[in-house]
């Protein structure tokens, strides 16, 4: 599905152009279906129900996008917008440059979101930072349905063959408080890593 823009300028903004004539581009050519400019000296009241203190200032489906962009990245958060794999591609490009937050709230706004993550968990490459963001925001959701419901995928991915991310999933299903957890935590009281054992006893406890 494509995605609709909402974009904020003002009549004074050096960088407003650009960001513009990269959208409308994108409109031309399908990657967004619908843009939607206003102009913030004209309808201030805009800018305040949207929070908005700076420009320009871009809403591209779910994804709230401050400051100038160059044709490419717009291109690319086009795309996320509107491919079923794009959140997930999304969250780990926030969390690796500091958008913590703004994972937070598309997680909050949807819960089916928090799915989005598990490419981060199952991913031992992904750097420290990115893993830790997406610690925070799973333990935002302690006990809840969202984390209940990815219980089975969270236990394919506590037999990983690395045991960083056997080690992460464990940690998760543990905070999940599911008993159909439980199958998966204890096949890993046995597991080679001894960190993995340990994670896997806590979370049974």
């Amino acid at each position: 599905m494509t995605a609709d823009a909402l974009l904020f300028i003002s009549s004074h903004c050096p960088h407003c152009p650009a960001v513009l004539a990269g959208l409308s581009d994108l409109v031309k050519h399908g990657g967004i279906g619908r843009l939607e400019v206003v102009n913030i000296e004209i309808h201030p009241e805009a800018a305040e129900t949207h929070a908005v203190r700076s420009v320009p200032w871009l809403r591209l489906g779910p994804f709230e996008l401050p400051g100038a962009r160059a044709v490419g990245d717009l291109a690319i958060w086009a795309r996320r917008a509107s491919e079923p794999d794009g959140m997930a591609e999304a969250f780990h490009d926030l969390l690796k440059t500091g958008g913590l937050a703004q994972v937070l709230a598309l997680v909050a706004a949807d819960t089916t979101r928090l799915a989005a993550l598990l490419p981060i968990v199952g991913n031992p490459e992904a750097s420290i930072n990115v893993r830790l963001g997406a610690g925070v925001v799973f333990e935002e959701y302690i006990g809840s349905a969202a984390l209940h419901g990815l219980v089975p995928d969270l236990g394919k991915l506590s037999g990983h063959a690395d045991a960083r991310v056997r080690a992460d999933a464990c940690h998760y299903l543990g905070l999940s408080g599911s008993s159909e957890a439980r199958p998966w935590l204890e096949a890993r009281l046995g597991d080679e890593d001894a960190d993995v054992r340990e994670i896997a006893r806590e979370g049974l406890e």
